[in-house]
């Protein structure tokens, strides 16, 4: 299991002076590189080996939000890996120990030569060490689309949404989604399905729908194909 620490800083805020759902998903993210880094496995390594980990799916349970200097321990470790799938929990801790956040998340290692998906190595397997599942409900990775989505105005691509793989980061989808949530919307869980890679320069086409409890975003290209599906809960089921 690795582990990162750190305390909360002032540009992780928002406006009610907790950590925003992005920094939230900037530090598990942060944590699974330097994860990969530590055992000679990170982006380096993987450009040389023309390969990509690319998320498809993110389950992240949000306990409490802390605020300005807590410290935080943010843990991730790998529990399984089939074909080319690979699959990683996710924990945040504060500094008495109690959990203030935990995830699943599924990644697909791809072939950036092809775009397609690539069957995990025997010496990628064996560089990591598994631990196991934490104990959470694990969603199913689907998120489907619901009858009556309401279009949004578009929204342009930004350059500073671009990370190393040369298109819009995970991260930057979730925040996108997140504008349009209602105003009292209080966030407990985010689902999001990641099934294209949207590039600089480009366009998004938002569909979204409140589901009571839930609020669904839909990114999306001209054809009304998904680059990501976004969901948020105000429970934890």
């Amino acid at each position: 299991m690795f582990c990162t620490e750190g305390k909360v800083r002032y540009s992780e805020l928002g406006a009610d002076a907790k950590l925003t759902l992005p920094a939230v998903l900037n530090r598990l993210q942060d944590c699974c590189i330097f994860d990969s880094e530590e055992i000679g496995m990170g982006p380096d390594f993987l450009k040389r080996q023309k390969r990509a980990w690319v998320l498809s799916f993110w389950q992240v349970v949000i306990c409490r939000l802390p605020g300005l200097g807590e410290p935080l321990r943010t843990y991730t470790w790998p529990y399984d890996f089939k074909g080319f799938l690979g699959y990683r929990n996710f924990k945040m801790e504060d500094g008495a120990g109690r959990v203030t956040a935990f995830a699943n998340s599924i990644w697909t290692y791809l072939d950036t030569q092809t775009g397609m998906p690539s069957r995990i190595p025997q010496q990628v397997r064996e560089r990591y060490v598994f631990d196991p599942p934490y104990a959470m409900e694990c969603a199913g990775r689907k998120l489907h689309l619901e009858e009556g989505m309401r279009q949004k105005e578009p929204v342009r691509v930004a350059k500073s949404q671009i990370d190393t793989n040369r298109h819009v980061n995970n991260g930057k989808y979730v925040m996108l989604a997140e504008e349009y949530l209602p105003k009292d919307f209080k966030v407990k869980e985010i689902r999001a399905e990641y099934k294209k890679a949207a590039v600089y320069p480009g366009i998004l086409y938002p569909k979204v729908k409140e589901l009571g409890g839930r609020f669904l975003v839909s990114l999306e290209n001209e054809a009304a194909e998904p680059y990501a599906i976004v969901e948020f809960r105000e429970d934890y089921v």
